[in-house]
């Protein structure tokens, strides 16, 4: 799937791909057994934007019926290194590409589902995040066959509704409403 994006005056397209997992050891994995057959995820910035022009980062939450908030939330999803950081972004730097092989160490009955935005900060001064575009994905595991879900488009409401989940796990964060262009 590719999506479109217009920012800082520039169009890019995001390059999605979900697929299931059939090789979690060369991908680095750290419970291969747990992530076999699970999808994975990888989107690439197509974007012309160098150095400043170029920042971006990943801000992804995850519904997943075995997770703190239920099926029916979204927790922010950081990389575990990031730790105790203040840092809404998974991955940001310059056209960071978003990669994901969530695991599960049993194949019980299961709804996982991400929501993965492409989004910017105005300038290096300030801590707002502006969303440009967004896609879910995910997969089902029911009687032990597993499902690979997505990507699909998400609407600028999407993002908005995890607004006030955000600004609770990163306070001293602002999370603009809608998809901007910057």
């Amino acid at each position: 799937m590719r999506l479109p994006f217009h920012l800082r005056g520039t169009d890019g397209t995001v390059a999605i791909e979900v697929v299931r997992n059939d090789d979690p050891e060369a991908l680095g994995c750290r419970f291969p057994s747990g992530a076999r057959d699970l999808a994975t995820c990888t989107a690439v910035i197509e974007h012309p934007g160098r150095g400043y022009v170029g920042l971006m980062g990943w801000v992804q939450l995850v519904s997943s019926t075995d997770g703190e908030s239920g099926e029916d939330g979204f927790d922010p999803d950081p990389l575990g290194f990031y730790g105790d950081l203040n840092v809404p972004y998974g991955f940001f730097g310059v056209r960071p590409t978003l990669f994901d092989a969530p695991s599960r160490d049993t194949r019980d009955d299961l709804v996982w589902v991400a929501h993965s935005f492409l989004c910017y900060s105005p300038d290096l001064a300030t801590r707002m995040v502006c969303a440009v575009t967004g896609f879910s994905w995910g997969f089902t595991i029911r009687s032990g066959r597993i499902k690979i879900q997505g990507p699909e488009k998400l609407p600028a409401g999407a993002w908005d509704r995890h607004g006030a989940r955000l600004s609770g796990a990163y306070p001293g964060w602002e999370f603009a409403p809608g998809y901007r262009t910057g």
